[in-house]
């Protein structure tokens, strides 16, 4: 089997029909060139509308969603019902043979919590990935919540682009974090195309770098040195550069490996 591409996609993208088609169609393509593609996703806008509406506090530590036991179940019927289905009916619809998953199914990977002040959401290490081989080897497009447990029944949030990493650890795959930027920007807002560890301490030191996108970084420096292969970090906007990444040429922000 061909090394997968395992495709991170953010909450933003469940906004953008028009974007959804454009990367599923992109997928399609990969698919069609016999490159297997899995999808993790998380919800976070969809997150904060649920939890507003039902008049909840949505508070993050460090770029992490607090997650308190009181709202774990209004977050996981957000990320691995709506925002799950969603996307792979949206993928369906753009000739895609989808499954949806969470990072429970299949005991794919074992979940501890992560940080008593976040509540309930845990951090995740690989087990079995023969569930995702199995699909893959029959042609699906496994698309995955980032909705775990505990493993004593307990659901935990995990932030996405962390359960994407394991996801690209259990295949052995290529780790591509899309967002609605084009990549790792300077301060200048210019895109950077390659990004090292120590220009990376740079920008978080000038406060360039920093939330969700530090998440995102350290995520993609620690998946690169665990696999000993680069990750990139692009935008869903632009998924034509997919297919060029598969060729050879170049896709936004590649973080390489120590």
């Amino acid at each position: 089997m061909k090394q997968p591409l395992v495709i991170k996609v953010g909450g933003a993208l469940l906004e953008s029909l028009d974007g959804q088609a454009k990367l599923f169609d992109t997928i399609a393509q990969l698919v069609e060139q016999k490159i297997h593609v899995v999808l993790v996703h998380g919800g976070g806008c969809l997150v904060e509308d649920w939890l507003s509406q039902a008049n909840l506090k949505s508070e993050k530590l460090d770029g992490l969603r607090v997650t308190p036991s009181s709202q774990i179940e209004l977050v996981a019927g957000a990320l691995a019902g709506a925002a799950n289905k969603k996307l792979v009916a949206s993928a369906k619809s753009n000739g895609l043979n989808c499954v949806g998953l969470s990072l429970s199914d299949g005991d794919m990977v074992t979940t501890d919590y992560l940080d008593p002040r976040l509540g309930q959401v845990g951090v995740c290490k690989v087990n079995e990935r023969g569930l995702l081989i199995s699909l893959l080897a029959a042609g699906y497009t496994p698309v995955i919540s980032s909705i775990a447990d505990d493993g004593q029944g307990q659901l935990l949030n995990v932030n996405a682009d962390q359960a994407a990493q394991v996801i690209a650890q259990l295949l052995n795959g290529k780790l591509i974090l899309l967002s609605d930027v084009p990549g790792v920007l300077d301060g200048d807002k210019n895109l950077i195309d390659k990004l090292t560890p120590q220009y990376a301490q740079q920008l978080g030191e000038q406060g360039v770098i920093v939330g969700g996108m530090k998440v995102k970084v350290d995520t993609a420096f620690a998946t690169a040195s665990d696999l000993g292969d680069s990750i990139v970090i692009a935008s869903w906007k632009e998924p034509q550069n997919l297919l060029a990444l598969v060729n050879g040429g170049s896709c936004g922000t590649l973080i390489e490996a120590p």
